[in-house]
């Protein structure tokens, strides 16, 4: 008697999964190592350096240790709060603009101009605005940044409905409430959560570039541009590096939030294969 075929819909096995991450994963590994030992032969020796060697950078992080901590907490509140007050904004103009035509004839022009404004010309206006040591003016031009793609993204979800399923809410006489909770909202999520991640990236850029246009000593903008004016490049690209790490872990957290707020989107994509 011959054994049962396997269905071809088989979920794989644990051992599969994390063999298949292990592919994705290992080759931008190796990419990476090997880029780090080609930097240090390039740059290892004597002298200073504009871009100095990974193990001088290590080595700053654990001599100006201190002073890089609390500069990366100053830094972080401070994308943190931009990237809050860029989402909240985002998501109620959003909101907004996808619920009435007038609004969106209106508020998308504004929200448009607004992210076609260089950072490094608002910075001066931003500061008198809310005082050049106040963390708020930093966390202003970072949700500048994060405003934007957050607005494009929510209301393009809210709209972009496909018309069966708005046609299927109307034929069992479902109130604007339920399409909006139960069609529209669900649509939106996939878009609100990749504007989301683009917007990590963007509220650190925009905290740490605020930050050269005048603050505190402690923060990572400025331990940047004092240690670039002193001579001091490992410190400075020990200060971009913690501001990258800082980047990446929010950006990770987002990711994790996305799997458990939206399941079905990331195994339709195919991220718990």
């Amino acid at each position: 008697m011959s054994a049962p075929a396997v269905s071809a819909g088989a979920r794989p096995s644990a051992a599969e999964r994390v063999g298949a991450r292990l592919v994705r994963i290992l080759p931008p590994l190796l990419v990476f190592v090997a880029i780090l030992v080609i930097w240090e032969l390039l740059t290892a020796g004597p002298g200073r350096r504009v871009i100095p060697a990974p193990s001088a950078i290590a080595a700053a992080v654990g001599t100006d240790q201190a002073l890089l901590w609390r500069s990366a907490q100053a830094t972080l509140v401070e994308a943190l709060g931009g990237l809050a007050i860029g989402t909240f904004a985002g998501v109620a103009i959003g909101f907004a603009t996808a619920r009435w035509a007038t609004a969106r004839d209106v508020l998308l022009p504004i929200a448009i101009g607004a992210s076609t404004i260089p950072l490094i010309a608002i910075a001066p206006i931003v500061n008198n605005w809310f005082g050049v040591l106040n963390p708020l003016s930093k966390m202003m031009m970072a949700a500048l940044l994060v405003f934007f793609p957050i607005v494009i993204n929510v209301t393009r979800g809210l709209v972009q409905v496909q018309p069966a399923a708005l046609e299927l809410m109307r034929s069992v006489a479902a109130s604007p409430t339920e399409v909006l909770v139960k069609v529209r909202i669900p649509n939106m999520l996939p878009f609100f959560f990749t504007a989301l991640k683009v917007a990590t990236t963007l509220a650190f850029i925009g905290a740490i570039v605020g930050e050269y246009f005048g603050g505190t000593s402690d923060v990572l903008g400025r331990v940047v541009l004092q240690s670039m004016s002193n001579g001091k490049f490992a410190v400075a690209w020990a200060a971009i590096l913690i501001g990258a790490i800082g980047a990446m872990l929010t950006y990770v957290v987002v990711v994790l939030v996305e799997r458990v707020a939206i399941p079905w989107y990331t195994a339709l994509r195919g991220d718990e294969a």
